[in-house]
């Protein structure tokens, strides 16, 4: 399986005196079971590349490909294509509106056709994957907490059993309990099922910790498409375009200015323990060494 953007460029109000482009000649190749973040400010065009990867925007200029077929085919099934790849907006509201948790649920699985019992099937699997007591499931999802809505979207899409998990910005206005919640959940499944995750996110750290991969926007280009300890290694060109490196990069750049043989690709705070503490049980052995040298 694979999503491939070839010099997909997209112009808002086309024509008008609002003409913006959003996306510049957008070149990529996405790979099956990858775990990508997606990073850039606000207007880099993040939410724009994403909403073209199910086709819910069409290219204005440019080809986009799925498992080696042309999505803009006229004969090529896009609603089809948004059950393969499924796209949890950040704001949960937007994709709930049935009058019961379970219900919502089950309205993907109704729309590809299938009978009420599959749905149902899918419901049960889908909500219990997510964590969600089932003392909820027939409570009206408006009334649940942010952190529980955006586990219902999630939800919803997971019930059409998608090759591609898009995840936009899900944990904006949690508490750090939710969001890690929604983050560990995400991983799991990505392990469990290889699915493909991409992740959108301005938290530098929620991207370093689970991603294997990042691409960075910027005014509607892809400015960087690396591994994080590659990425995060530009903090500097990162700063010139709003963003930042996480803030443990920092650390270990200053400690390394101040004489310690540190890991400065360390990016997440594992990394960063481990590369510490190398340097220090080296220096220990060091001085166990010589302090045997002096006695000898």
């Amino acid at each position: 399986m694979s999503i491939i953007l070839d010099k997909v460029n997209y112009i808002y109000s086309q024509g008008t005196a609002y003409e913006s482009h959003a996306l510049r000649d957008v070149n990529l190749q996405i790979g099956d079971g990858e775990f990508i973040g997606v990073i850039g400010h606000t207007g880099s065009g993040k939410s724009t590349l994403i909403q073209h990867l199910n086709g819910l925007l069409k290219a204005t200029s440019g080809g986009i490909y799925y498992n080696g077929r042309d999505i803009y085919e006229e004969d090529y099934n896009r609603k089809e294509l948004r059950s393969k790849v499924g796209l949890v907006f950040q704001y949960p509201e937007h994709q709930l509106f049935e009058s019961t948790i379970f219900e919502d649920v089950c309205f993907g699985p109704k729309n590809l056709g299938l009978s009420k019992k599959e749905a149902e099937l899918r419901a049960f699997a889908a909500l219990r994957s997510i964590g969600l007591p089932e003392e909820y499931w027939y409570q009206s999802p408006f009334e649940l907490s942010g952190g529980q809505k955006r586990r219902v979207a999630i939800a919803g899409v997971l019930a059409m059993k998608p090759e591609v998990l898009i995840l936009d910005e899900p944990t904006a206005g949690l508490d750090p309990k939710g969001r890690d919640e929604i983050l560990q959940q995400a991983a799991a499944m990505h392990q469990e099922s290889n699915m493909t995750v991409l992740l959108v996110s301005h938290s530098m750290e929620d991207v370093a910790e689970y991603v294997g991969r990042i691409i960075v926007m910027n005014q509607g280009s892809v400015m960087m498409d690396g591994a994080p300890k590659e990425v995060f290694g530009h903090y500097q060109e990162l700063e010139e375009v709003g963003l930042a490196a996480p803030q443990v990069a920092y650390l270990m750049h200053e400690l390394k200015q101040h004489g310690l043989p540190i890991d400065t690709g360390a990016t997440t705070l594992e990394e960063a323990q481990a590369s510490i503490l190398q340097v220090f049980s080296g220096r220990g052995r060091n001085q166990q060494q010589g302090t045997k040298q002096e006695m000898l």
